[in-house]
């Protein structure tokens, strides 16, 4: 998917994390900002990327504002950011899970 303009998925809340999305043709860019990041940015950084992928995402800047969110919590957030800043009418579920 092709990030075509901004978006924000999540909230800054306990137990849940905020997800923008930008365009930059360039590179993709993953920037984590973490509350619980010495004991749990390695698997957080892991869900991202893994999303990313699974959505075909290689280029924009991404930038998590993490609050001591579950995995599932990470997935979903990260779908919807990108849904939205690809502006995507047609959804692939098989790689939504």
């Amino acid at each position: 998917m092709k990030i075509v303009q901004e978006a924000i998925a999540g909230t800054l809340e306990s137990s849940d994390l905020m997800v923008k999305i930008s365009p930059d043709p360039e590179q993709l860019q993953v920037i984590i900002k973490s509350e619980v990041i010495k004991q749990f940015g390695d698997q957080i950084k892991a869900i991202v990327n893994h999303e990313l992928s699974q959505l075909g995402v290689t280029t924009g800047l991404i930038v998590i504002q993490d609050k001591g969110a579950l995995d599932c919590v990470i997935r979903a957030r990260v779908q919807s950011a990108v849904l939205r800043a690809a502006k995507s009418e047609a959804l692939n579920w098989e790689v939504l899970l």
